[in-house]
């Protein structure tokens, strides 16, 4: 295959656990230029886009894998490969995340509804797959799949 048909990706580096408590760091392949939003894709827009595998290199045993997006129960990602939020103007929440097993998480989400649709409950049950919740350096995209308990933090 010549370099002009390659697609050009840049890869970052995500820690994901994987349901059964399995927690690996890989590395994901993001696009240049992102299908849903203007700028280049995120992690999140990766995970939530349609499709059962996504392509990884597990950085513990340099070989490529395919994670199973359902399996993943929450990939921890660096800011920079979020981006910015498009959520600006729209509530903010902050919250605990109890996951299927056990584990705790605490965090802001921040999510823009349309008007009538604007309660934590509406969101939740809206969103996409991958909740984005935002930490101090970081951002953790928690599968809905795997959350047990979602609480407002006062």
């Amino acid at each position: 295959m010549t370099d002009e048909l390659k697609v050009p990706k840049r890869r970052a580096k995500v820690e994901v656990l994987l349901a059964g408590g399995l927690a690996r760091q890989v590395t994901l392949f993001l696009a240049e230029f992102a299908s849903v939003h203007a700028g280049p894709e995120r992690v999140s827009d990766l995970l939530n886009e349609a499709g059962e595998f996504l392509p990884a290199v597990d950085l513990a045993t340099d070989a490529m894998t395919f994670l199973n997006r359902t399996a993943i129960a929450l990939a921890r990602v660096s800011r920079e490969w979020e981006g910015d939020d498009d959520s600006a103007g729209g509530d903010e929440q902050e919250v605990e995340i109890i996951l299927s097993g056990g584990s705790a998480l605490r965090g802001t989400l921040r999510f823009l509804q349309p008007p009538g649709r604007a309660r934590l409950q509406d969101y939740l049950n809206d969103a996409p797959p991958f909740l984005r919740l935002a930490q101090d350096t970081e951002v953790v995209l928690v599968n809905k799949q795997h959350v047990a308990r979602v609480s407002k933090v006062k």
